[in-house]
């Protein structure tokens, strides 16, 4: 019977978790904010407001975390 190694897979996850953030944060930082949002996503620039609502990423992340899940169970 095959262990379960839930922290390290936490650990793993975490630290994929960061990188993204990390990539996402240049990509910010050098004016590529259009990089962060995804078709569908929806983004409302005001005077002095930013609405932002990532329906798309929100839509793949559940899918990608979904397909993980299956994944780490087998």
């Amino acid at each position: 019977m095959r262990k379960m190694v839930t922290g390290k897979n936490l650990i793993y996850i975490g630290l994929a978790i960061a990188a993204l953030g990390g990539v996402l944060w240049i990509a910010e930082s050098r004016g590529w904010s259009r990089a962060t949002l995804l078709p569908g996503d929806i983004a409302f620039r005001g005077k002095s407001i930013t609405f932002i609502f990532p329906l798309t990423t929100c839509l793949v992340l559940s899918l990608a975390l979904s397909l993980l899940s299956r994944w780490l169970n087998r």
